[in-house]
């Protein structure tokens, strides 16, 4: 059901969840500091208690009230990439809700480059926003996404299709040194660009200890996913598996097979509508062409995470 910003707000303010667009992906909404409302999301979603939930803010002056912001790095960051698609891993200010945190002593903070979210944020306060899919589905990037997991009849703001298409980079800054704990948009290089510093990239381990969107399995759709062999041949082309290219020249033309044709960014923004229409459409598995090194795009590093954690094994 489509929703106006106010309406969205209004709902919000009574206690309860709506889908609400980003660039990133659509998200889950619920008042921050309504530990019933949280708990609806975690419900809706099947999500386990012990993955946290990134807070989503619309000014610094409510950042401030949920983390200790006074280090120059988070001042830094945020002045460079705030609206946009970079959470701040924080120490977290006593009033944030340990369902929130999975009782971590850090809180998750995001700004989201999205005009309908910024104003929905301005009326409710900040909101507890993961992905608006089942825990494990592919993220949603339309309204259509969020409908096909939670009904026509739930709440969503109407906000097109995410310009982005996969979600934060989530760097922590709680440590001695900022690491990423999730690649995304918001590259090693550009991070690095702005603090002078070299930023490290998390183990697995340390990555699904304290960094929301990462202790469990993710992004998968029904069809199995596995990287080409191959990607010179179709000798075993069938008819029931979507092929996705992005660097290799194929010739034959049929609606199962896309090209990117380099273009990462747009690979990006198209990955999780892929996975849903290859649900849509029945196909059996999902066969995607290796990556070149990182050199060939600073984005890739983002792309790899995220179907390296939806592989069938």
């Amino acid at each position: 059901m489509i929703v106006s910003v106010q309406k969205a707000a209004a709902l919000i303010r009574s206690g309860d969840v709506v889908g609400l667009p980003t660039e990133t992906v659509y998200g889950l909404a619920a008042d921050a500091s309504n530990v019933l409302a949280v708990q609806k999301i975690f419900d809706l979603k099947q999500r386990p208690a012990d993955n946290p939930l990134i807070v989503h803010i619309s000014d610094l002056n409510q950042a401030a009230s949920l983390a200790e912001t006074d280090s120059e790095d988070f001042v830094r960051l945020a002045r460079a990439f705030w609206p946009g698609p970079l959470t701040l891993v924080l120490p977290k200010k006593p009033q944030v809700l340990d369902l929130i945190t999975a009782g971590l002593q850090t809180v998750a903070l995001r700004m989201p480059d999205h005009p309908k979210a910024l104003s929905v944020i301005d009326v409710s306060g900040p909101l507890a926003a993961p992905s608006a899919n089942r825990s494990g589905r592919p993220s949603p990037t339309r309204v259509k996404h969020v409908e096909d997991d939670f009904s026509k009849s739930f709440p969503v703001v109407e906000g097109g299709t995410c310009n982005i298409g996969i979600e934060s980079t989530v760097l922590d800054l709680s440590g001695d040194a900022p690491a990423i704990l999730r690649p995304g948009m918001v590259t090693a290089g550009k991070i690095e660009k702005v603090l002078g510093k070299e930023v490290r990239l998390e183990s697995s381990g340390e990555q699904k200890r304290r960094s929301p969107g990462t202790r469990y399995s993710h992004y998968k759709p029904e069809a199995s996913i596995h990287w080409m062999e191959s990607p010179e041949s179709l000798d075993q082309y069938r008819p029931d598996t979507l092929y996705i290219y992005h660097t290799f020249p194929i010739d034959k033309s049929y609606s199962n097979i896309v090209h990117f044709k380099n273009n990462y960014t747009e690979l990006g923004k198209s990955l999780y509508d892929l996975y849903r229409t290859a649900d849509k459409k029945n196909y059996r598995q999902i066969l995607i062409e290796p990556f070149p090194d990182t050199s060939q795009s600073p984005i890739i590093p983002a792309l790899l995470n995220r179907i390296q954690r939806s592989l069938s094994q």
